[in-house]
C-alpha cells in the first residue's frame, strides 16, 4: 500500500489519441489555460498537473501512431 495515489499506474491502458494535429492543438490550448493557474491554489495545481499529464500522454501516443510504433 502506498501513501499516495499516482496520476497514472504502470498497468493502466494507454491513452486514446486523436490525430497528431488535433493533439498538438489540444496540448497548446491546455498549456495556455494552465499558464494562468494560481500556484498557491492546491486544487488548481492538481487539476493542471492531471490535465497536462493526460494531454502529454495523448500527444506521445499520437506521435507514436504517426510513426507506426506500437502496432
Amino acid at each position: 500500500m502506498t501513501a499516495y495515489d499516482p496520476l497514472h499506474g504502470p498497468d493502466e491502458e494507454p491513452v486514446f489519441a486523436a490525430s497528431l494535429d488535433i493533439e498538438l492543438k489540444l496540448t497548446r490550448q491546455l498549456l495556455a489555460e494552465t499558464a494562468t493557474a494560481d500556484i498557491h491554489d492546491h486544487t488548481a495545481m492538481l487539476k493542471a498537473a492531471a490535465g497536462l499529464n493526460y494531454r502529454i500522454r495523448a500527444l506521445l501516443a499520437a506521435i507514436e501512431a504517426e510513426r507506426g510504433e506500437g502496432q
